[in-house]
């Protein structure tokens, strides 16, 4: 303790503490879903049931989604199509940013034609897809790389030119290999920005699927939506919409499980402030 009351710089402060957490989750997220949960039950309770289905009556909707071999198949389609849309879209994305970074001719000509296609809708995509394409897989595929592939690009070359001039200087005066170069330097820099990325595109690509799958697929969870608005389920509706949530959370946590992972150093770091 220094004059005047003040911690030293040496000194951690006592009220820093490390996040609580519930298999990944902060304990204030699952109390806030908690609270969600118990309102949901408390309005159903006074609402029309077709309008707010109970608690319990959801979560048995859940169960027969899991428990029947079909439904489940879709889910893990809608799944499938999702990954492989990020994949190609971050693949594409990142072939992109490179050349961007080290050519400012060819990023002249590249970025107004990404920031052309972020203003295009993803029910544009479907519709233009459904005239293009034939087969329902790849229609997905290219609307779930067309709508995503703007932002993995900027967020890729954003996070590639984050990185130090200084720093990348003196590592050079090192001699390094190229590939020592992108495992010391390169790979570390701009390793938080794709994980970035991905966490946010998620999210992204999860709603698009879903308007693809209602207009030109026969399954997935777009699909099944569509049966259940048919239907008036509302119950079977936000059963749904709860597994693809179910599906962006686990993902989401896998994601930061690798952050928490690759990136431990920050930690250390905020701890040493």
């Amino acid at each position: 303790m220094s004059l005047g009351g003040e911690a030293a710089p040496d000194e951690e402060p006592a009220t820093r503490k490390l996040p609580r957490t519930f298999f990944g989750f902060h304990y204030e997220s699952v109390v806030a879903l908690c609270a969600l949960t118990l309102v949901w039950q408390i309005v159903s309770l006074f609402v029309p049931h077709f309008l707010f289905p109970s608690v319990p009556e959801i979560v048995a909707r859940l169960i027969d989604i899991f428990s029947s071999p079909k439904l489940t198949g879709d889910a893990l389609a809608t799944s499938a199509r999702i990954l492989a849309g990020l994949g190609g879209a971050f693949v594409l994305g990142t072939v992109l940013a490179l050349p961007m970074a080290r050519s400012p001719s060819f990023e002249r000509y590249a970025y107004p034609l990404l920031n052309f296609n972020q203003g295009i809708p993803a029910l544009s995509w479907v519709v233009i897809a459904i005239i293009w394409f034939r087969g329902i897989e790849f229609r997905i595929f290219f609307i779930m790389v067309m709508t995503t592939l703007p932002a993995f690009t900027f967020q890729v070359l954003d996070a590639y030119r984050g990185m130090s001039k200084d720093l990348f200087e003196m590592t050079l005066s090192f001699r390094p290999s190229k590939r020592d170069l992108f495992r010391t330097l390169i790979w570390p820099t701009v390793l938080p920005g794709i994980l970035t990325a991905w966490k946010v595109n998620l999210g992204n690509a999860a709603r698009v699927v879903v308007v693809a799958e209602l207009v030109g697929a026969t399954g997935g969870v777009g699909y099944e939506l569509l049966q259940q608005q048919q239907l008036f389920d509302m119950a079977g509706a936000v059963a749904w919409t709860l597994v693809l949530v179910i599906f962006v959370l686990v993902v989401q946590g896998v994601i930061s499980l690798i952050e928490s992972r690759a990136l431990r150093y920050r930690a250390f770091a905020e701890h040493a402030l």
